[in-house]
């Protein structure tokens, strides 16, 4: 047994002329011939020991990935990693390892096809470069929480198991529930409107299961989605305030907390977001948007269309960027057509409705917007959409007994994550996909 206490390799500034213990997975053997080192990583970083004969002999018949510690006297080396390494090493094997791994992690970046990192991705998200894409989906998730804790929204968990289809159509996914017939949930919206009606501000971190048959660079069938309710506000832009202080406050979270992780991924964090009317990102109508894309874009699908195309999306964001100084655009007015059956209509305007998306970077990151609160015009809704109201009974009752006027939004992690680093395929910031042709691992 080594006689000192574990230390993590971002610590040796700390120790320096001290002799200290770092525990780890054996990254890599660098033999030089007179100097010969070993590369150490554990959770904080990597760490260089210089290798006498002896060291070095004893690590010849094992394998990168091996766990070892290595106890030794820490000396100040400009060359090393992070400017410090260990001499007059003593190691120990705690766990050998005798084959090389499926994926070569201990080079700047894993050089394999997107399938094979997916398919190997229990040892390739051990690369620095994958471990610190997931260090950041964690730290979206954990800004986001801690802003909407200040502003006093309570934090549910909703069930994933449900009786009937959230968003409505056909993209669900059915289960056998004891010979009932239920679904995996598209989205927690019944339930956390439900909770405004208890905590009047409510939020959900938790995943979300779409059965559409995609196969795209920016769609999975499970993600990770991070929900917003809350009460009592005036319309959709109330619910644009709330989004934009989110943001700023997860933006400001990741450049605070993540440094490190920002550096190593090159990150191009958003440097100019302004607030329009000092309350939220710029936002344009969807039929402005429409016509917009015409006039300066030369778009010729625009007429009468209900929605936007990927590419119409990532011209407006160009436009954003351009007219505003801005990587994040709301779009709102959608038409009621295109939303679902619990969305408010604009009072001036019914044909279009109180909602929005955010783009960011010319992508679709969030869709939010006001919410109906009256139990009457829930029944009207549901009839225009052929649906029977006895399908939704227990949701209808939050309405029957009095609802304030409330709103909310939903965020998508892992499109988050890709559009923050400029990932080509959201599969990279997704931790085990889950799409059209993939289950495992």
């Amino acid at each position: 047994m080594l006689s000192q206490q574990r230390i993590l390799t971002s610590e040796l500034a700390q120790h320096v002329g001290h002799r200290v213990v770092l525990q780890g997975w054996l990254h890599k053997l660098r033999q030089l011939g007179a100097v010969n080192f070993l590369v150490l990583r554990d959770r904080a970083g990597i760490a260089q020991a210089v290798l006498g004969p002896d060291e070095l002999a004893a690590l010849q018949s094992i394998a990168v990935e091996s766990i070892l510690a290595v106890e030794g006297k820490v000396i100040a080396a400009a060359a090393a990693p992070g400017g410090y390494e260990l001499h007059d090493v003593v190691i120990q094997i705690i766990n050998p390892v005798t084959e090389a791994p499926p994926v070569a992690i201990n080079k700047k970046r894993v050089n394999a096809a997107l399938p094979t990192i997916l398919s190997s991705a229990v040892v390739s998200y051990r690369h620095p470069y994958h471990r610190a894409i997931f260090r950041l989906g964690g730290g979206v998730m954990h800004g986001f929480r801690r802003k909407l804790h200040e502003l006093a929204f309570i934090e549910i968990q909703t069930p994933k198991l449900v009786g009937s289809a959230t968003e409505s159509g056909a993209n669900v996914y059915s289960v056998d529930h004891f010979g009932q017939t239920a679904y995996l949930a598209q989205s927690p919206q019944f339930y956390k409107q439900i909770m405004v009606g208890v905590f009047e501000r409510v939020y959900e971190v938790g995943p979300v299961f779409r059965a559409e048959k995609h196969a795209t660079s920016r769609h999975i069938n499970e993600y990770v989605s991070l929900d917003a309710e809350f009460g009592f506000i005036e319309d959709h832009f109330s619910v644009m305030e709330m989004v934009t202080i989110v943001i700023e406050a997860i933006l400001s979270h990741l450049a605070t907390c993540h440094a490190e992780d920002l550096a190593l991924l090159e990150a191009d964090m958003p440097q100019a977001i302004h607030s329009q009317d000092g309350r939220y990102f710029p936002w344009i109508h969807f039929q402005d948007a429409r016509a917009l894309l015409a006039e300066e874009f030369g778009a010729t699908d625009t007429a009468g269309a209900v929605d936007l195309t990927p590419e119409h999306e990532r011209l407006l964001g160009q436009w954003a960027l351009n007219a505003h100084g801005s990587d994040f655009l709301f779009v709102v007015g959608y038409p009621m057509r295109k939303r679902p059956f619990y969305t408010h209509p604009d009072p001036r305007d019914p044909v279009h409705s109180n909602s929005f998306d955010l783009l960011f970077r010319g992508t679709e990151l969030i869709t939010g917007g006001q919410r109906l609160h009256r139990y009457a015009d829930y029944l009207q809704a549901l009839e225009q959409r052929g649906y029977s109201p006895t399908d939704f009974t227990h949701y209808l009752d939050a309405f029957r007994y009095g609802m304030p006027p409330h709103g909310g939004f939903a965020i998508g992690l892992e499109r988050f994550v890709m559009q923050l680093l400029g990932l080509e395929n959201i599969r990279l910031a997704t931790l085990f996909p889950r799409d059209i042709n993939r289950l495992t691992p």
